[in-house]
């Protein structure tokens, strides 16, 4: 923080010159004076930390300088010094918004020195906040916590934008391990809501006999074991946002709740009849397809119209492209500086075999292999035997693409070639087919 600015607005010279000489004792302080209350007024787009100002000023006086400050920045202390010991005047300037009356009087300058103090303290806790506020913004900005550029991020982050200047219930959509809690932290922290609670709860790790207390509250000896009157998520998430993760394993009958504490705005605690009113922002997740669920009779039809709102679906890492090895990349800068380590760079072919490889985890399990991969390598460059990936879990999504029988064959012989180092012998075993076919598909599809 740089030098604390002061305007001393005062028409005698020598009275200025004394408060500036007071003033300057503190050497976090730069003073600037003015003779009238125009010249202040010119120069409040400096920003000062406070302003001194003479009651009995000629042209614009004290007061009506007070009130145009006030009108143009209301957020900056003036103190008032004046040579009256009216008691009427200086009630009626404390009304009008002055931080503090000083009567010109041998005692004047401690006072003012005491005041300014305070200022201060309070000016440094307010830069702190506003510091913390612009940190917590640049932390959960779209592009900090979502990593990448493909097409399909793109789009989300459009759909993000659209829902953060309203009240739109949001529902995102993706597979797990693809970033839905990150994107209902970035909705919240951009939003309008963002000074008030972020609240998240995994509806799956909720007991089904517990989820009405969790999200409600319960009142004391609402039943066995309730010794105290607990509050539930919504009233902690009040003024807020309340992000429901898997959404999609809540029972009927709790989902019936839900649907009347949306319709109504309100809640009532297990164990009473009292209706407290709540105004939180819903975000839902899921890694499974409600509409399927709806007509399944496993999900409400009227509470998926009222959390749906607007859908936002996060690709898997698969389809991402590019932003695979952006990620990566990320991955490994991140973990060295956390864990001290010299900054480590993926190898070309460590970097082809991360491409190659689908990802059932998504980015989580794309971190996971990062980490590790940082600890097995011996120095500075990553190579592809430091890439432990699941192999067999890679093989489950052989079938994901409608594939020529040719282009599966390929497929799996490539996975089982990974799987056993390329031992061509090895796998003619393991398929119960010739060498001779082994080593001709090799040949032919450059395996």
């Amino acid at each position: 923080m740089g030098p604390l600015l002061i305007f001393i607005v005062e028409d005698d010279a020598w009275y200025a010159d004394l408060l500036e000489y007071n003033l300057k004792m503190n050497p976090d302080y730069e003073v600037e004076k003015f003779s009238n209350a125009e010249d202040c007024l010119l120069n409040l787009y400096k920003r000062p930390m406070a302003i001194t100002l003479d009651y009995s000023l000629p042209g614009c006086t004290g007061g009506e300088a007070l009130a145009r400050i006030n009108k143009t920045n209301p957020s900056i202390p003036v103190i008032m010094i004046s040579g009256q010991e009216d008691i009427t005047t200086a009630i009626d300037l404390l009304k009008e918004g002055a931080y503090e009356y000083i009567v010109k009087n041998d005692d004047a300058p401690k006072r003012l020195w005491s005041a300014l103090t305070h200022i201060q303290e309070n000016y440094k806790l307010k830069q702190e906040n506003e510091n913390l506020k612009e940190a917590v913004t640049e932390k959960y900005s779209f592009s900090n916590l979502i990593i990448g550029q493909c097409a399909p991020i793109k789009s989300v982050f459009a759909l993000m934008q659209k829902a953060l200047n309203n009240n739109i219930s949001v529902s995102i959509y993706g597979e797990t391990g693809t970033g839905k809690d990150l994107v209902a932290k970035a909705l919240h922290y951009n939003s309008n809501r963002s000074k008030n609670p972020f609240v998240a709860i995994n509806v799956s790790a909720i007991p089904g006999d517990l989820i009405e207390s969790e999200l409600f509250g319960h009142e004391k000896g609402a039943f066995t074991g309730a010794i105290a009157q607990r509050i539930g998520k919504f009233e902690e998430a009040n003024k807020g946002t309340l992000f429901l993760d898997e959404i999609s394993e809540m029972d009927l009958n709790m989902q019936s709740k839900m649907l009347r504490v949306i319709q109504e705005r309100e809640i009532i605690r297990v164990g009473s009849n009292k209706q407290i009113p709540i105004d939180v922002r819903i975000i839902t997740a899921s890694n499974k397809d409600l509409a399927s669920m709806v007509k399944e009779g496993k999900f409400r039809m009227d509470l998926y119209y009222r959390l749906m709102g607007l859908p936002i679906s996060l690709p898997p890492l698969r389809d991402r492209g590019s932003d695979i090895l952006v990620l990566a990349n990320y991955f490994v800068k991140l973990f060295c500086k956390e864990n001290s380590e010299p900054l480590k760079s993926l190898s070309s072919l460590a970097q082809k075999k991360i491409l190659a490889y689908r990802f059932p985890g998504n980015i989580r399990e794309l971190k996971s292999i990062i980490e590790l991969s940082v600890i097995l390598s011996e120095g500075k460059i990553i190579m592809p035997d430091d890439i432990q990936l699941q192999a067999m879990q890679e093989g489950d999504y052989m079938l994901d693409q409608e594939l020529s029988m040719e282009q599966y064959n390929v497929n799996i012989l490539s996975h089982f070639l990974k799987v056993y180092n390329k031992n061509a012998v090895l796998v003619a075993q393991k398929l119960d087919i010739s060498r001779a076919t082994v080593y001709r598909m090799i040949s032919k599809y450059n395996l």
